[in-house]
């Protein structure tokens, strides 16, 4: 039977359960109110601003390990800021340190400024028609993935922290990162260099976070997932040889054309027929096929290019030997030869710390409100995010730039040359920035206090 204590005794007992269970249960401090106002309303006086760099990065697209002239903006704006500033990083990287005027937590705040080689087609007044050398052909340059949009709101965001530097608990990192889309062959780059080069060693963030601008989601939604978000990606190359011969003869030579017709075809079956697809999506394309010179001549040689993705490692290593034995035995059958090789641009899956993920939800909520902060199923794309997400825990989000009248399933993608962002989104994809990385520093600051 239990004990019936009362008066004083029942007083002070029922106190000390309270006062346990306090201890027990998970905190989340938030940013105080009047820190969140300074945030928002140094954000409000920079939105022009804000979307002025977009627009003049945009007009100014440069391809991965080439970012010069991006970097350089991006380095003299947060020196005029009083950051603690590094260059080169990662041949352009910029890292920029703000330092709070209150103790708390070190995070890093990380945005890609790379485009890609797509000719521009949008009628905007700012569209790009810029050009450069790619794999040795001369190729339209476009921000057709949204990082012009990131570099300009994560500048924007460090001027808004540095007006509130004396109230601001803790240390932000602010990390501009070339070549997420791939450094070119025969380089090292993006989130993998930054590393290897002691981007997080020097600072050592407790927590990472990123944001990506994405279309087919309705400007101003947020979409998030903890664990896997992201599929992990990598780049292979087939070489198919043949034998070189006329083309009004081709029982005289063997033609790598054909195998290589016959090959993508017999690659559609590694995920449709050889794959658990119940287990885990999978995707294997294939995205160049590039042989001969001239119409009448069967040619040595044809070269694929293609990506994979996977969310398993054992899938992944599968889909990889049912590649590699069609790839072989395909050309056997027709007396030509094939090697499969992966390149040396690859990515791990995105995983988002599902703890971290319950920790930011309600900041974005806050934001954006409860209707416009949803879950995304897994995501076939990819991201070199991923390698900050394997050191440091961290939380990967997407905000929706299609604008909301229009059909989210036919809107130009992200790598389209029709990719459109919708600006009215940006600033409240950077005030959810701002909010996480505020409520976050909070909560490592309240956490520290005896």
């Amino acid at each position: 039977m239990p004990v019936i204590r009362t008066g004083r005794a029942t007083a002070c007992a029922a106190l000390s359960s309270i006062v346990l269970a306090i201890a027990a249960a998970p905190t989340r401090a938030v940013a105080d109110d009047a820190l969140n106002a300074k945030v928002d309303a140094a954000l409000a006086a920079g939105q022009q601003r804000m979307i002025g760099w977009r627009r003049d990065i945009h007009q100014n697209p440069e391809l991965s390990n080439r970012e010069f002239r991006t970097s350089k903006i991006v380095a003299e704006h947060l020196k005029k800021l009083g950051l603690e500033v590094q260059t080169g990083v990662a041949k352009t990287g910029v890292v920029g340190v703000l330092k709070g005027g209150k103790p708390g937590p070190t995070i890093a705040l990380r945005a890609d400024m790379d485009a890609l080689p797509v000719s521009e087609q949008t009628d905007v007044p700012f569209r790009s028609r810029a050009t450069d050398a790619y794999r040795g052909e001369t190729v339209g340059v476009m921000h057709a993935c949204g990082h012009d949009s990131h570099t300009a709101m994560l500048m924007g965001l460090a001027e808004a922290f540095a007006a509130v530097r004396a109230d601001l608990p803790g240390t932000v990192v602010f990390l501009f990162q070339p070549a997420e889309e791939g450094a070119p062959a025969g380089e090292e780059g993006g989130a993998a260099l930054m590393i290897k080069e002691g981007a997080l060693e020097r600072n050592r963030p407790e927590a990472v976070f990123g944001l990506h601008v994405f279309a087919g989601m309705p400007s101003g939604m947020i979409g998030y997932r903890g664990g896997p978000l992201m599929a992990g990606s990598d780049s292979y190359r087939i070489l198919v040889k043949g034998r070189q011969t006329h083309g009004a003869r081709p029982w005289s030579g063997v033609d790598p054309v054909v195998v290589s017709a016959q090959i993508v075809n017999a690659l559609q079956t590694v995920v449709s027929r050889q794959t658990d697809i119940t287990a885990n999506p999978a995707v294997v394309t294939v995205g160049v096929v590039k042989g001969g010179v001239r119409f009448n001549i069967v040619p040595d040689e044809v070269e694929m290019l293609g990506t994979i993705r996977t969310f398993d490692p054992k899938q992944r290593a599968a889909i990889m030997a049912s590649i590699d034995r069609i790839v072989t035995n395909t050309a056997e059958a027709s007396g030509a030869t094939a090697t499969f090789t992966l390149d040396a641009h690859s990515n791990p899956v995105v995983r988002n710390d599902p703890a971290l993920t319950e920790r930011v939800l309600p900041s974005l909520r806050a934001v954006a409100g409860e209707g416009n902060v949803k879950p995304v199923p897994l995501m076939t794309g990819s991201e070199d995010f991923a390698y900050f997400a394997e050191k440091v825990p961290s939380f990967f989000f997407f905000v929706g730039v299609t604008p909301r009248d229009q059909n989210m399933l036919t809107a130009p993608s992200n790598h389209s040359p029709l990719f459109y962002v919708d600006e009215s989104a940006l600033p409240t994809a950077q005030r959810a920035f701002a909010r996480v990385a505020l409520d976050y520093l909070a909560g490592g600051a309240a956490a520290a206090k005896p």
